[in-house]
Order: C-alpha cells, then structure tokens, then sequence
C-alpha cells in the first residue's frame, strides 16, 4: 500500500458549498428497531465521531481542541459525542460544553454496548458529507485529519485510515511492547482471515465519504475492538477503496483496551465476522 501524501488545500472543491446529504432524523435511532431511519435534509460538510465512555476527566479537553481547530477551518463541521452508559460525569461535560460552542450534539447508548455500537449509532446520526471518527483520547491528534480528508474530499479514495505501523508513521509515545508484540499478532491473523494489504486496522482514526459510512455502518455486526475490521471488509466486500495513511501517534497511559481480555474477545469477533459472512448477513435487502 502506497503512503503518497497529498498536501492539504484550504479550498477544496465541495468543501466551501457543502453538498446536501440524507441523514437520520434528531431526536434518536433506535438501532434494533429501524436499521434505515427516515431522513432529512441538512448541510454540513463534516462529521466527527467520539464514542465516550467514562470520559468525564480528559473529554473537555478534547472537545475544546477539536471545536478550536475546526473552526479556524473554511467548512462547516458537527461534533458527535456518544456516551456509552458512562457513570460518571461525562454527559454533563458534553451538555456543558454544547451550551457554550455551537455544532456539538450529544447521544446517548441507553445501557453500555460497545465501542463499536456507540460508533455506529454515530455515524448512522451524522449530517455530514464526510464522516471522521475519533479515539476520545486524541491519540492522534485532530490535526491529522489533514492528512486523510484530502484523499476523500479529492474523490481519490472511499475511506482514509490513519496507520501506525507504516515507515512515515510517527510514534511519538509508543505502547508497551507487549501491547506491541500482541497487535502485530492480531493483526497477522487480520490479514489472513479479513483484510489482506491493511498493516493497521485498529488506529481509531478514520474518515469516510458520509454515503459510504452510512452504508458501512447499517451492515456492522460487531459491536466490540474489532470492529474496524468489520468495517474494512464490508468495504472491501463492496468495492471501496482505502487509503492507509501515516499520522501522528501518541500513546494514552489511560487506554481502556485490556491487553488479554480484550485481544480474546477480538478473535472471537474475527471468527464471528467470517461466520456472519457465510451465512449471509451482510447481505442487503
């Protein structure tokens, strides 16, 4: 897979007269009653995605440094925060924050589901021409969206996801080298069972062409870590193409991926996707 960068461009054709996009309705989607929601029309040109669980100490922070540089930006931009039936005061940061700076929106998982679920729920509520998900931790900092909208805004590319482990990646905090040894081993069996040529399928760190997320994302089975692989084989599965690209990484001390509990849960996610597969369910009606 190339690592090609191409430069950012302020003015970008589509970007300073955002298309009109069909989105899900404000006011909630039910996921388990209605996988396609009525929709309405809005403009934005883009979505940015934060699952949030238990985030109350560091979510301020990183709402401030999205909304900073987005609006020094010449497009027009959402933050969607999902709490995933946090316990502590994460609701109220959002609420807080959105009364004070506009474009922030607040959804709520009734119970927790999942990283992957509070993705999705999201993603299938954004207004956005282009869609860009992103770790609540900023491990890569917003900043690197430079680096991956312009492959989707170009028409070049379908999805962009950032990489760690390409030669032009920049680990500036690196993860302890077990958490190393077992994502490079995760990820060997990514490759063989899912996704072929992708080096790094776990950075959460992507960006879509809104029309293909949503799509993407009514067909997401897997709720859990492994979702992003279910993402990259649907898309692959429907003839999109990817982009891997190398950003800035900065481990988080406080990430909440549990090195064997949660690896374990990830390969049994893997089997269920290829199960899933077969018999069928990724088909649309």
């Amino acid at each position: 897979m190339g690592t090609e960068l191409i430069a950012p461009e302020e003015r970008r054709e589509g970007i300073d007269t955002p298309a009109v996009v069909a989105v899900a309705e404000e006011g909630g989607h039910n996921l388990g009653a209605d996988p396609f929601p009525a929709v309405t029309e809005i403009r934005v040109y883009l979505s940015i995605v934060i699952p949030a669980y238990n985030e109350e100490k560091r979510l301020l922070a990183t709402l401030a440094r999205i909304h900073d540089y987005m609006s020094r930006r010449d497009f027009s931009f959402e933050i969607v925060v999902v709490d995933d039936g946090s316990k502590d005061d994460t609701v109220g940061v959002v609420e807080r924050f959105s009364e004070e700076r506009r474009g922030v929106r607040l959804l709520r998982n009734e119970e927790n589901r999942g990283k992957g679920h509070s993705v999705q729920h999201g993603v299938l509520e954004s207004r956005g021409r282009d869609v860009l998900f992103s770790d609540a931790d900023l491990s890569t900092p917003i900043e690197e969206c430079d680096r991956l909208l312009p492959y989707i805004s170009s028409g070049q590319y379908d999805i962009a996801i950032g990489s760690r482990a390409l030669p032009e990646s920049n680990l500036e905090v690196r993860q302890p080298f077990y958490r190393e040894w077992m994502g490079r081993m995760f990820n060997k069996v990514v490759q063989r069972l899912a996704v072929p040529g992708i080096s790094d399928t776990q950075c959460g760190f992507k960006a879509f062409r809104g029309e293909v997320a949503r799509r993407l994302f009514r067909l997401q089975k897997v709720e859990g870590f492994a979702f992003d692989v279910e993402l990259l084989f649907l898309a692959r599965k429907y003839g999109y193409t990817i982009r891997e690209v190398p950003v800035r990484w900065i481990n988080s001390p406080d990430s909440r991926v549990n090195a064997v509990r949660d690896s374990s849960r990830m390969l049994r996610e893997l089997v269920t996707l290829r199960w899933n597969d077969w018999r069928g369910l990724y088909e649309e009606t």
